[in-house]
């Protein structure tokens, strides 16, 4: 009889973990709906609609630059230049409106600045064959050089009203507040989870991800899918300088400097595996608001910054454990 019940317990945590394995979103999910309980009657304020507001309109730009790194973590890279690309757009398009330039012209100029930026990351990724760490990492001190040549070492207040549009609020049945920002993150993330969930576009980049020798010999062209992941995470890094723009109407060269870890931070969180063609869009939007629900109620609590950010590295490590532990068992 032990017997059968140790069988049937053994059958039981088996069917488990191959459903969150086949599923990497059910426990983000679960671990965000564990943090929204908790901190509601942890503190009187948690749960509050503008309280959620608040939290949804903090997380639009690292949840952004999660966005981006989410489809370069598929591929198994990693983009550590990501908040200082959008960082750099922040400048630029200020800079240009400054300069006089209409402010669409700025915008759309910005994006392709920020575009061209990570797809050097890519070109260098895919036909130097150098690692991704190591080019990011590159990447990263030269456009933080880059940038605060350009902006001379200050901020810059900006003067149109395109480029600070995003932090326009509005009211859903007059009373729950949000931004236009939080509505093109949405658009977002909707498109970028279509085009990985429903084109060969998307199957080819968890292919890649997942097993680059299998995918060359099935015929895809890795090098090229590299180049054009790059080139569509630094597009959405351009949104994301926008989106800054909006929540802080200045231009900082010294803004998100830890975006970077922030955004591979909601990326790892939601489940998707550093190790590449596993995860995806859903999972970064709950890492994100896990990240967001973590820090805003823990200051709700009086809990110390420095405990905050113990607290977010335990998450990441469980994280990755648990991802290479279902990984293992899996094959």
């Amino acid at each position: 009889m032990a017997t059968a019940t140790t069988t049937a317990e053994g059958g039981r945590g088996d069917a488990l973990r191959v459903m969150f394995a086949r599923n990497p979103v059910l426990g983000p999910t679960a671990a965000l709906l564990v943090a929204i309980v908790f901190f509601s009657l942890a503190t009187d304020t948690f749960a509050n609609i503008d309280n959620f507001s608040f939290i949804v309109q903090q997380s639009i730009v690292v949840g952004t630059l999660a966005l981006g790194q989410t489809l370069v973590i598929l591929t198994s890279g990693i983009d550590l230049a990501n908040a200082a690309i959008a960082v750099f757009g922040t400048l630029l398009m200020t800079r240009l409106v400054t300069g006089e330039l209409p402010g669409p012209f700025a915008l759309i100029l910005s994006i392709v600045a920020c575009a061209a930026v990570a797809t050097l990351s890519g070109l260098l990724v895919s036909r130097i064959k150098l690692p991704p760490f190591i080019v990011t990492l590159g990447m990263l001190a030269v456009m933080t050089a880059v940038t605060n040549l350009y902006s001379k070492g200050t901020t810059w207040p900006v003067p149109d009203g395109l480029l600070t549009w995003l932090g326009t609020s509005l009211y859903l049945f007059g009373r729950v507040q949000f931004t236009l920002g939080m509505v093109v993150a949405a658009v977002l993330f909707a498109a970028t989870w279509f085009v990985l969930a429903k084109t060969g576009w998307g199957r080819h980049v968890y292919a890649v991800g997942n097993e680059p020798e299998a995918a060359r010999l099935t015929g895809i062209h890795i090098d090229r899918t590299l180049i054009s992941v790059y080139a569509v995470a630094g597009i959405i890094y351009g949104f994301a300088a926008w989106m800054a723009l909006g929540r802080t109407p200045t231009a900082d060269p010294n803004a998100y400097q830890t975006g970077n870890l922030d955004s591979i931070t909601a990326v790892v969180i939601g489940g998707t595996s550093l190790f590449g063609g596993r995860g995806g869009v859903v999972g970064t939007v709950v890492g994100a608001l896990i990240v967001a629900v973590l820090r805003s109620g823990l200051t709700q609590m009086g809990i110390d910054s420095n405990y905050q950010n113990l607290a977010t590295g335990v998450l990441v490590i469980a994280a990755v454990a648990f991802d290479q532990a279902t990984r293992r068992r899996s094959r």
